[in-house]
């Protein structure tokens, strides 16, 4: 077999002629590459042609079985190759037009074909069929047509063409449509197009949908009615402009549309959303194909383009001398393969095995399926901040809900505004017990991550290609928060497959939290009544205090993110020029007018700030004392236990003020007076403290000392975004039953067990300096002797997950460090609160009348949002087994 490279695009051989024109068509537009080179970029390579099959006929379209490529023709005929072989097995003169569409079913026996004869035609492969012919008297071309047939002026009628004089071979089946079955203008306009789906209603895994797309730019979801022998019923229209649709595609419940004017549309069938348009050509899209994680285009002048799922165009060459008319990705003996027909009578058949990467196949237990769909999960870029991400976004929400529906949930997309990503929605029904029903748990989590282009090579893999290495997940997502939420999912679906759920579990992932939650309180206030009752709340979205010791959240700050900006009327000056005592300059404006905001100590200065604040009680004292010796006994250079104390209360139940950045107008240079000045700040908040009240304390404050500056410029405040704080009580049924399973599956908090890979001592020394020596920053020539406040950082001993990857336990230190608090082992998890916010948990609370619980998965050193993302798998599946123990349990309290 002769192996053919392809007709590559170089500048030097370029056939004009047939080449689209313009900057659309270069891979430059979707990629940033040079489109008049065939590059290779990652899974970029070009394809090898395996062989090609001549014809008398232009191809109109393909499909291909397990052994044979079928190939429908212009003049009507159906011809079969071998995979094998490539020789022709069989020709049948199957239509008296066109052969427009072709379609195997699932298992390989049936092949439909339809033609611009009106007959749809099917065939069993599995068996010869030695029925006699139909008789043609019946056919539909011999009928008179209303239009066609009627008569013009002077009563004469058109001629009906004359009959082709070829042999009709007949075999198969010829099916005519019940008068019921019918549904007459479809669409305004040719239908050039149809698929048949299963699955997407979401809830009926056999439920069935016809696609089709027109000439009138419209592409329609047909259900077909089981109860009315497969009829269509009303369908739901996709409006995709004015141009034509001559291609569709379905990669799981992303629709892809070929289009007249070059473009290819991308739907979200979940949602019914069109999501993605890319200009991949700039002729007519004639033809589609899917398969492997890629998506192959055949354009009007013979050329192929391949697209990743981030829809980079990452190669292109040229397939056929003119027109591609159809395509289909297949395997054959373990290879890749892509099959291409055109109207220069031929198909070819590429070989695109070096286009794709497999992944390893995976053992079946438990915990490598939980691996495998954790590492599918990272994979997709589901960054909610960045639009260029935003299919990978819906891609890992589909992702998500596949995973649902394979454990037995009912799921649903839920749509937030402004076509912000959709929250997956899934009911796992519980069989309740003889003695009395179950209390119903909702888990909420979040499948949208912080951004991670390691454009300065930090990580120490590719954060979008989850890794595992000294007994470590490296990926980002991994801890925050798509592994505990998978950690929940495959908890639930062991007691599905056991049994044993006893009560309904809700899950409401969201995929716009890294962002305020987008969208998300409207999404659930206007589908509560799908997702009904709710007695308990559980989430995972937060970390240890430090390496070793388990944790329960009950308290989270709120947050006010706001924009002060002081604009004035003047253009951007030179300071030499008009510099003077006389200039209102917005900068020394704002300057002043932040620096009213707090005084020494940090201390807020807003009237009535702290009046709100709980005072601390017995039972919150002793839960702090609990943390602080607890954390001493691992880390005595910490210092002491009431500096200790202090600083988690600071950080914990006291809220504070910060300025993060500025901005001004005008060129970056040390000459310029900007007319515009802003500055990003946020407040956190503490339970008690109202959102609303605050926020409107701090813009009273602001403008009125605005107008004590007596300035001309103009101050203008906006609210960013803001979250409520959440407050959970640690004495309750979902917290007491957390931490019972935690002393199940983790044994004696603090016994023989240890941090990753333990800080050397060099920087243990280094630690210690820097937490109990002054700073050395120096302001008026008076040291500060205020010392470090306790970090996350600190808390952890500095973890360096860079060196951690590579270095060699210290064995000795290892067992120092376990004798010293193993003898000491608590007998609870660590009761904490923390500094940072989650805006939907307060919410859920309000909306459900139901309580709250928060389960740090995750060690603090995971180094969520920031560079080597990571979770123990220890954790991960420790944290697994903690749901499974109290999605049993918990129902029945």
């Amino acid at each position: 077999m002769a192996y053919l490279h392809p007709k590559a695009l170089l500048n030097d051989d370029e056939d004009t002629t047939d080449t689209d024109h313009g900057d659309s068509d270069t891979a430059a537009e979707i990629s940033g590459l040079d489109g008049a080179h065939a590059q290779r970029t990652a899974n970029g390579s070009l394809p090898v042609l395996l062989h090609t099959v001549k014809n008398q006929r232009s191809i109109l379209a393909l499909a291909v079985s397990a052994s044979k490529i079928y190939a429908g023709t212009q003049g009507g005929e159906l011809l079969a190759w071998s995979l094998e072989t490539y020789e022709l097995l069989h020709t049948v003169a199957a239509h008296r037009g066109s052969i427009l569409c072709l379609f195997l079913s699932q298992d390989g026996r049936l092949l439909f074909s339809s033609a611009g004869d009106a007959i749809v035609n099917w065939y069993d492969l599995s068996q010869r069929d030695n029925r006699p012919p139909p008789n043609l008297a019946f056919h539909p071309a011999q009928r008179s047509h209303r239009f066609f047939d009627s008569t013009g002026p002077g009563g004469v009628r058109t001629p009906r063409p004359a009959s082709p004089g070829e042999p009709r071979v007949y075999g198969g089946q010829e099916l005519e449509i019940d008068k019921g079955h019918i549904w007459q203008y479809a669409h305004y306009g040719y239908v050039y197009c149809m698929l048949l789906a299963k699955g997407l209603s979401g809830n009926e895994a056999d439920e069935e949908t016809l696609i089709s797309g027109g000439g009138d730019g419209t592409i329609k979801l047909w259900r077909l009615d089981r109860s009315a022998s497969g009829a269509v019923t009303d369908p739901v229209s996709l409006e995709n402009g004015d141009d034509s649709i001559l291609a569709l595609a379905l990669d799981g419940t992303f629709l892809y549309s070929g289009r007249l004017d070059g473009d290819i549309n991308v739907w979200d069938l979940d949602t019914r959303q069109l999501i993605r348009r890319v200009k991949a050509h700039t002729v007519d899209v004639l033809t589609l194909a899917v398969g492997q994680g890629l998506i192959f285009s055949g354009g009007a002048n013979g050329y192929v383009k391949k697209f990743n799922q981030r829809y980079e165009c990452i190669s292109r060459w040229k397939a056929h001398e003119e027109l591609i008319l159809a395509s289909a990705v297949a395997s054959y003996n373990g290879k890749d393969i892509l099959v291409t027909g055109g109207n220069d009578d031929c198909v070819a058949i590429w070989d695109i095995g070096d286009c794709i990467k497999q992944p390893p196949k995976l053992s079946n237990t438990s915990n490598e399926q939980l691996l495998e769909s954790l590492a599918k999960l990272v994979s997709y870029r589901t960054v909610s901040s960045k639009p260029e991400y935003a299919e990978d976004c819906r891609r890992g929400a589909s992702c998500l809900r596949s995973l649902f529906k394979r454990f037995g949930a009912i799921t649903e997309m839920l749509n937030t505004d402004d076509n912000m990503n959709p929250v997956v929605f899934a009911r796992f029904k519980g069989k309740p017990s003889q003695e009395r029903s179950g209390k119903k748990i909702l888990f909420y989590g979040h499948y949208d991550v912080i951004a991670a282009e390691n454009e300065q090579q930090k990580w120490i893999f590719d954060p979008f290609n989850m890794q595992g290495i000294n007994g470590y997940l490296y990926g980002r997502g991994v801890s925050d928060n798509k592994g505990p939420v998978l950690a929940a999912l495959y908890a639930v679906a062991d007691l599905v497959a056991e049994q044993k759920l006893v009560s309904d579990v809700v899950f409401l992932i969201e995929g716009e939290e890294e962002c305020g939650s987008r969208g998300f309180e409207r999404a659930i206030k206007e589908n509560k009544h799908v997702i009904g009752d709710i007695d308990w709340i559980l989430l995972a979205n937060s970390y240890w205090l430090n390496d070793d010791f388990p944790c329960l959240t009950y308290g989270l700050r709120g947050v006010i993110h706001a924009t002060v900006q002081v604009e004035s009327d003047h253009p951007d000056l030179h300071s030499g020029v008009d510099g003077s005592h006389l200039m209102d300059e917005a900068v020394k404006d704002l300057v002043m007018l932040l620096a009213t905001l707090s005084g020494p100590n940090g201390r807020v200065n807003i009237p009535g700030f702290y009046d709100p604040i709980l005072p601390v009680t017995d039972a919150e004292n002793e839960r702090y004392d609990a943390i602080s010796n607890t954390l001493l006994r691992r880390n005595p250079e910490l210092g002491d236990a009431k500096t200790l104390t202090a600083s988690l209360k600071a950080r914990w139940r006291e809220p504070s003020l910060t300025i993060h950045r500025f901005k001004t107008s005008g060129p970056a240079n040390s000459t310029i007076i900007p007319h515009d000045a802003s500055a990003v700040l946020s407040m956190r908040l503490v339970p008690n403290q109202e959102t609303t009240k605050i926020q409107q304390a701090m813009i009273d404050y602001l403008e009125h000392h605005f107008q004590k500056l007596h300035t001309s410029n103009k101050l203008t405040i906006k609210i960013d975004h803001q979250a409520e704080p959440w407050l959970g009580d640690p004495e309750n049924q979902i917290f007491q039953t957390l931490e019972e399973a935690i002393l199940q599956v983790w044994g004696a908090i603090g016994r023989d067990r240890r941090g990753s890979v333990p800080a050397s001592k060099g920087s243990a020394k280094k630690l210690t300096n820097s937490l109990l020596s002054p700073t050395k920053t120096f302001t008026n020539s008076l040291p500060s002797a205020k010392p470090i406040p306790a970090t996350s950082s600190s808390l952890t001993n500095g973890s360096d997950h860079a060196s951690q990857a590579t270095a060699e336990t210290d064995s000795a230190i290892t067992r120092r460090q376990s004798e010293e608090y193993s003898s000491q082992a608590s007998q609870k998890p660590l009761y904490i609160r923390e500094g940072g916010s989650i805006p939907a948990i307060r919410f859920l609370e309000k909306e459900f009348n139901a309580p709250a619980a928060h389960l740090p998965c995750g060690q603090a050193s995971d180094s969520a949002h920031l560079d080597n993302e990571r979770l123990r798998l220890s954790n991960l599946y420790k944290s697994r087994e903690i749901f499974k123990m109290v999605f049993r349990e918990l129902p029945m309290r």
